[in-house]
């Protein structure tokens, strides 16, 4: 039984590979108005603005830029599921779409998450090194986003 299984799980493993590569994912992005985008509507800083972009936009906005391995299944499928799932936390293409306490809310998690180092992901830092932020970047987008948190709040 178990040379059997060393003798054709090889086989089984390829031929699932090269049957998933007619599964591909949907790499077209959503229209979006860039009236109701995060960066149009708050104008940071120049620097802070190519951050964002660089470091958040991919996963969390409409304008993702899909990479070479995405046309490699199952990587394409897992690197879908992540954009997918990340906005519907957070799309900074239809800030519009939030409230006064959502997108709050939304800061609150940003200045979390980026002083955390929880974001960016590590694993996407790794393939896209213009996502790398310095202490001093990082430090200054989270004071960027919580001066918007200050000027929201007084509205409430």
């Amino acid at each position: 039984m178990k040379q059997k299984l060393k003798k054709y799980l090889p086989w089984a493993l390829l031929v699932f590979i090269i049957v998933a590569q007619f599964f591909r994912i949907d790499k077209t992005n959503p229209k979006s108005n860039p009236a109701n985008d995060f960066i149009t509507l708050n104008n940071p800083p120049t620097e802070l603005a190519s951050l964002i972009k660089d470091a958040c936009y991919d996963c969390h906005s409409n304008h993702t830029i899909y990479p070479w391995y995405t046309n490699i299944a199952p990587v394409s499928w897992w690197i879908k599921g992540h954009i997918n799932h990340a906005k519907e936390e957070l799309n900074f293409s239809e800030w519009t779409a939030y409230d006064a306490k959502k997108a709050d809310h939304k800061l609150e998690e940003c200045v979390e998450m980026l002083g955390d180092g929880k974001m960016p992901l590590k694993s996407y830092v790794w393939l896209h090194s213009e996502a790398k932020m310095t202490d001093e970047q990082r430090a200054a987008l989270v004071a960027w986003f919580e001066s918007l948190r200050d000027g929201s709040s007084d509205e409430h």
